[in-house]
């Protein structure tokens, strides 16, 4: 089927001219309601944005919810799956999106927005939780809070991915804690912050429950697992699925699919829909999100897009069938469990590397003590790219534990959520000292200079608490941000960099070499994401350096 962009504008406004606000979806137990009436909500849902593979524009994700023309042509497609729900992936929130988000609302559409971008996320391989990434988080939920068709937030995607790399989980939780907070803080409503995870079937477990356990304050609202493993005809048993629902039917936060639809049998026919809105897993799952509405080179799309014309392909009049078809039995409200059972951590053993203990929250406040409280520093003339060099010498001759963290035991510097600059400005005056004040010391071949040390009184009680190598312990604190210009009807976020992946069938995750939390992995022909690898962190490759005279110089 092909429509012109300008039909689909105009039903889309004459549809919703009188629309009201959709009610905001709240959580009891493992289940999500509408706050309206009571009634179970169930995802239908669609992850709609275009992957970076077909961005032309330099920029470093596409966002279509700040593209009125191409959300009004897309929405009367969506409603013709049943779609309540979207998920995006990225956010700009330099732009406005206020008429798409409204046209969404209008629609009878939620969204669940992923929190980071590209080259703000963090990273599986070298994961940190710092002052960076929480003004991103914040920025986000600032631009977005007051619209009540936003669903969620979630705070990763597939971050951990395999068992060697659980730990980086420990920072994910810790981004869930300070979202939630800020949330709170901000006096928004309540809106859920949640995680993304692949289907590792190593480590599906303890994930799920490592993100559900704990105080309310630190555990996610929700979770959401990115499946493959139903390809083609199957059955509820011969997929997994059955397997897979056992081991999350006490989870104790609603558990839905965040991305669903493998594409190893083409076209792909949807019969897992029948599964997932029947008897057997509603009671557990809280329906899924198909992946994806765009057809790009991973031949994941249900719809091809030419010349502002839309046309539906075979993977969306299968899943518009089985939609159709699915009726679902849906719980009430009143007569949810009042008391929802709590999740068990799973503790540090051969295939979880993940401590309870959280890393500190970010506080610029407290890096900016620190860092005024210096006297040798980086020079203003050296690149970011060019820190490890400096960090990997400084950290071979001196403890920079002040400024890392180790996730498996629990232990984090006090001044581990800082900026890289202010990480480095940190060990160069550590190293300074040591040196006894050298004026050779604060050199490194003009890389590193002298400047005036300042402490406000306010930071007096923060820097002895911290300590001379900053291993003390600092309570960082949520800051007040700036709320959202933005209100009423249908807010919404934007998209953007592709998503994709997860496991494939039978539970085995793809291996992709380290990458933000914005993107999965397993799509073929997916682009690789820009991964955000921090200075500090590539610093503890190995690197060769050479002494000459009272600095370094490094090759």
């Amino acid at each position: 089927m092909l429509l012109k962009s300008f039909f689909s504008a105009a039903a889309v406004l004459a549809a919703t001219v009188s629309a009201a606000d959709l009610p905001p979806i709240q959580i009891l137990g493992n289940k999500f309601y509408y706050s309206n009436n009571g009634t179970q909500f169930l995802m239908k849902g669609v992850a709609y944005q275009q992957d970076t593979v077909n961005v032309t524009t330099g920029a470093a994700f596409v966002d279509p919810l700040a593209d009125f023309s191409a959300c009004s042509r897309d929405i009367p497609y969506l409603q013709q799956l049943q779609t309540n729900v979207i998920r995006v992936y990225a956010l700009n929130t330099s732009l406005d999106h206020t008429q798409c988000v409204k046209a969404f609302n209008d629609a009878g559409i939620y969204i669940v927005a992923d929190l980071s971008q590209p080259d703000l996320s963090i990273n599986r391989d070298t994961p940190q939780w710092s002052t960076d990434l929480l003004a991103r988080y914040t920025a986000v939920v600032d631009e977005f809070a007051n619209y009540t068709n936003v669903l969620g937030f979630f705070a990763g995607n597939e971050v951990t991915n395999e068992v060697n790399n659980t730990d980086a989980s420990a920072y994910v939780k810790a981004a869930v804690r300070d979202t939630k907070a800020y949330i709170k803080k901000m006096n928004y409503r309540n809106i859920p912050v949640g995680y993304s995870a692949n289907d590792d079937i190593d480590i599906r477990v303890d994930l799920a429950d490592y993100f559900a356990c704990g105080d309310a304050s630190v555990r996610a609202d929700f979770f959401g697992i990115n499946m493959y493993e139903w390809c083609g005809q199957s059955t509820f048993k011969d997929s997994g699925y059955a397997n897979i629902t056992s081991h999350y039917q006490n989870l104790g936060i609603p558990i839905f699919f965040s991305e669903y639809g493998c594409n190893k049998v083409t076209p792909r026919e949807f019969t897992e829909v029948q599964a997932i809105y029947g008897p057997n897993m509603t009671n557990v799952w809280s329906g899924g999100i198909v992946y994806m509405y765009y057809e790009e080179t991973n031949n994941y799309g249900l719809v091809s897009i030419s010349g502002g014309s839309v046309s539906t392909l075979a993977d969306f009049n299968n899943l518009k069938t089985q939609l159709a078809s699915a009726s679902p039995s849906l719980a009430s409200v009143n007569t949810a469990s009042t008391s929802a059972s709590v999740t068990t951590c799973p503790g540090v053993g051969a295939f979880w590397a993940a401590n309870t203990a959280l890393p500190p929250t970010p506080d610029a406040s407290i890096c900016k003590c620190m860092n005024d409280a210096l006297s040798c520093v980086v020079a203003s003339s050296v690149s970011a790219d060019n820190y490890s060099d400096l960090f990997s010498y400084i950290c071979g001759v001196i403890d920079c534990s002040g400024v890392t963290g180790n996730a498996t035991s629990g232990n984090y510097g006090a001044y581990s959520p800082c900026s890289d600059q202010q990480k480095l400005n940190f060990v160069l005056d550590l190293y300074y000292k040591s040196q006894g004040k050298s004026s050779n010391a604060c050199n490194f071949s003009g890389s590193a200079s002298l400047k005036s040390a300042t402490t406000a009184s306010s930071c007096t009680a923060v820097i002895s608490s911290a300590g001379v190598s900053g291993l003390g312990t600092v309570s960082g604190a949520i800051a007040s941000g700036t709320p959202g210009t933005h209100s009423g009807s249908g807010s919404g976020s934007g998209s953007g960099s592709g998503s994709g992946s997860g496991s494939g069938s039978n539970g085995s995750s793809s291996k992709s070499s380290g990458t933000s939390s914005s993107t999965s992995t397993k799509k073929s022909g997916a682009a690789p994401v820009r991964s955000s690898l921090s200075a500090f962190t590539v610093s503890m490759l190995a690197v060769t350096f050479v002494t000459l005279g009272s600095g370094m110089i490094f090759i």
